[in-house]
C-alpha cells in the first residue's frame, strides 16, 4: 500500500496575482491587459532576469561628476504657456506648436537646443567646448519690460536698404535662417534680433521670472507662489477634478446609450477619464526641474512601494484637536548624498497645500498625468522643503519656492529618494548600453531605477520629444526582429503630434504589442530609442543599486 503524502499548496495557489499587483501599485489590472499575441511575440526573450544572459557586458560605473558639471533641466513649455495663458493646451493638435512659439516668442525648432539661447534654459548658458550647461547668476538675468518686446514698424519698407533706417545694419553680414524661391519671389528669413528684443536664456519677462526661474526677489519669494496662484489643499483640487471628469465621462456614456452622436469637441476630455489600470505618473510643471521629476517617476516605476506607501491619502485633510486643528501631513524620507540640492537625511512632514493656478484650478508645478492623484506634487514639495530649509529668506519652510529645484542631477536624485547609491555610465565610454538596461530589468521592465540625460546641444534637437539638456526616465527595453530599443519617458508627459517633428531611430508611439508594460502606464511622453542612436541623443545613463 502506497502512503499518500499531502502536498502543500504552492505560493501561486494562495496568492491572486491581480490582487497582489493592485495591492502594490494601487491600480487595477485585468487578465486581458496583456494580450495573447503580445505574449507570443515576446515568448523567446520574456524571461530575462536581472544578471542572466548579460554577464558579458561591462557594467563598471564611473566616478560621480562634479555638481558644477550637471545642471540638467529644461522648462516644460506646455506647462509654462498654460500657466501664462490660464488655459489648457490641446496636446494632440499640430497647432499647439504655433501657440507655444508665439507666446514664447521663439521659433518652435529653436526652443529645444541650448545653442539657440532658448528661454527654456533661462538661468543656464551653453559651454560649447565641454558641451554642457553652466549656471548663470542673478546678475546675468535681465527682466524685460513689456515695451522692450515691441517690434518696429516695417510697413514702409520698400527696398532692402530701407531696413537700415529701422536699425538692421550690415545686411551683407546678417544671418539667413531660410531662403526659397516661389513663383519668382525670393522668401528670406533674416535674424533681426538687433532690432527686435526677444525672450532668451538671459532675458525674460517678470511673469516668466516668477513662474520658472530661481531668481525671484526677496519679497516675491516670501509668498512662494507666482502670480495668479495660491497655496491650496491639493486633496480638494484633485477631488473636484475627479468628480468633474467622472461627470463628463458619464454624460458621454449616457449620450451614446441614447443613440446620439458625440460632438467632436468632446474629444478634449478623452484623456480625462480616471485612470484605473495605469500608473498616474508625475508630470513636470512650469520650471526647469526635469532632473527631479524624471527621478521620481523612475523610482516609482521600478519600485512603487518606495513612494506609494508614504502617500496613501487615508487621513482627513485636517486633524481635529479641540480649538487648534492641525493640517494632516505625510512622512517623506530623503537621503543625504552630498553636493548641491542636498541636505542631511531626515523625514519631512509634508502638508497638502501646494501652488495652484487659480484660473485652471490645477497645480502650476508637478502634477499627476491623470489629474486624479496628488503624491507627485507633494513629493516635489518635500524635496524643495528639504534642501531649502536653511535658506535665510524663508519664514514659512512648509511653503517652499519650487523654482529653487531648477537644474540638478537626476541620477543622484534617485539615490536621494530610495537611499541607494548612484551609478553613472557616460555613453561615450560604453558600447553596450542596451545590455546595461537589460541587466537592470525583469520582463522588459526596469527593476532598478534608471534615468538618462541628453547632450546640452546637437543638430537633432528640434522638437519637444527629444530635448537638449533634459532628463528622461528609463522604463525598460524591447526587442523587435533584429532591432533593440530603450524605452524612455519624457517627464513633460507629452508626445508631439505626429508629423510635427521626426527623429532618426526614435518611435514616438509605444504600443503593448511592441512593449508589453506599455499597457500599465499613460502613453504621454513614452518613446522608444533604437540602441545605436541612443548615444547620439544621450550623454549619460544612470541607476541606483
Amino acid at each position: 500500500m502506497v502512503k499518500k503524502v499531502a502536498i502543500p499548496p504552492t505560493l501561486s495557489d494562495k496568492i491572486d496575482p491581480y490582487a497582489s499587483f493592485e495591492a502594490l501599485t494601487g491600480k487595477k489590472i485585468g487578465p486581458n491587459d496583456l494580450s495573447e499575441s503580445t505574449s507570443e511575440t515576446f515568448s523567446e526573450d520574456y524571461d530575462y532576469v536581472m544578471g542572466s544572459k548579460t554577464n558579458n557586458i561591462t557594467t563598471r560605473h564611473e566616478p560621480r561628476p562634479l555638481d558644477s558639471e550637471l545642471n540638467i533641466g529644461a522648462i516644460n513649455p506646455y506647462a509654462l504657456v498654460e500657466a501664462m495663458l490660464g488655459h489648457r493646451l490641446d496636446y494632440g493638435s499640430t497647432h499647439v506648436a504655433k501657440v507655444i512659439s508665439d507666446v514664447l516668442q521663439t521659433d518652435y525648432d529653436e526652443l529645444f537646443d541650448m545653442k539657440n539661447n532658448s528661454v527654456l534654459y533661462a538661468g543656464l548658458e551653453l559651454n560649447v567646448k565641454e558641451r554642457r550647461a553652466e549656471k548663470l547668476s542673478r546678475q546675468d538675468i535681465k527682466i524685460l519690460p513689456e515695451q522692450d518686446l515691441q517690434t518696429p514698424d516695417l510697413s514702409g519698407i520698400q527696398k532692402l536698404s530701407d531696413l537700415e533706417h529701422v536699425g538692421l545694419r550690415e545686411l551683407g553680414q546678417t544671418s539667413v535662417k531660410t531662403a526659397r524661391i516661389q513663383n519668382g519671389k525670393l522668401h528670406v528669413v533674416l535674424d533681426a534680433r538687433s532690432i527686435a528684443q526677444t525672450l532668451s536664456n538671459r532675458a525674460v519677462t517678470r511673469t516668466i521670472n516668477e513662474l520658472a526661474v530661481p531668481f525671484r526677489v526677496e519679497d516675491e519669494r516670501s509668498f512662494g507662489v507666482p502670480p495668479v496662484c495660491a497655496w491650496r489643499n491639493i486633496d480638494e483640487v484633485v477631488f473636484k477634478n475627479y468628480r468633474f471628469k467622472n461627470a463628463i465621462q458619464n454624460l458621454t456614456s449616457e449620450f451614446n446609450h441614447l443613440g446620439g452622436q458625440v460632438n467632436s469637441t468632446m474629444s478634449v476630455f478623452a484623456d480625462y477619464s480616471p485612470a484605473t489600470t495605469r500608473y498616474d505618473g508625475p508630470v513636470q510643471g512650469a520650471t526647469s526641474n526635469s532632473w527631479l521629476i524624471a527621478a521620481i517617476a523612475s523610482v516609482f516605476w521600478a519600485d512603487p512601494t518606495v513612494i506609494h506607501q508614504v502617500f496613501r491619502g487615508d487621513g482627513p485633510p485636517y486633524r481635529k484637536e479641540e480649538d487648534n486643528p492641525q493640517p494632516f501631513r505625510h512622512d517623506v524620507e530623503l537621503h543625504d548624498k552630498g553636493g548641491r540640492n542636498n541636505a542631511a537625511t531626515r523625514v519631512l512632514k509634508v502638508a497638502y497645500e501646494v501652488p495652484i493656478n487659480k484660473t485652471m484650478n490645477e497645480p502650476v508645478y508637478c502634477r499627476s498625468s491623470g489629474g486624479t492623484d496628488y503624491w507627485p506634487a507633494l513629493y516635489e514639495k518635500a524635496f524643495a522643503m528639504w534642501f531649502t530649509a536653511k535658506d535665510p529668506y524663508w519664514g514659512r519652510p512648509d511653503r517652499p519656492d519650487i523654482t529653487q529645484t531648477a537644474h540638478g542631477d537626476p541620477i543622484k536624485a534617485m539615490a536621494q529618494i530610495d537611499g541607494r547609491e548612484p551609478q553613472y555610465f557616460f555613453t561615450k565610454n560604453h558600447d553596450d548600453l542596451i545590455g546595461l538596461v537589460r541587466q537592470s530589468s525583469v520582463n522588459f521592465r526596469t527593476k532598478s531605477p534608471m534615468c538618462a540625460f541628453t547632450h546640452a546641444s546637437g543638430y537633432l534637437f528640434r522638437g519637444a520629444n527629444l530635448v537638449a539638456n533634459h532628463a528622461y526616465s528609463i522604463l525598460g527595453w524591447s526587442n523587435i526582429g533584429n532591432r533593440q530599443y530603450i524605452i524612455i519617458r519624457n517627464p513633460w508627459g507629452v508626445t508631439e503630434p505626429r508629423g510635427l517633428t521626426s527623429y532618426p531611430g526614435v518611435l514616438d508611439r509605444v504600443e503593448p504589442s511592441f512593449w508589453p508594460p506599455a499597457s500599465l502606464l499613460d502613453s504621454g511622453g513614452v518613446m522608444a530609442v533604437e540602441a545605436p542612436y541612443f548615444r547620439e541623443y544621450f550623454a549619460c545613463i544612470g541607476r541606483t543599486q
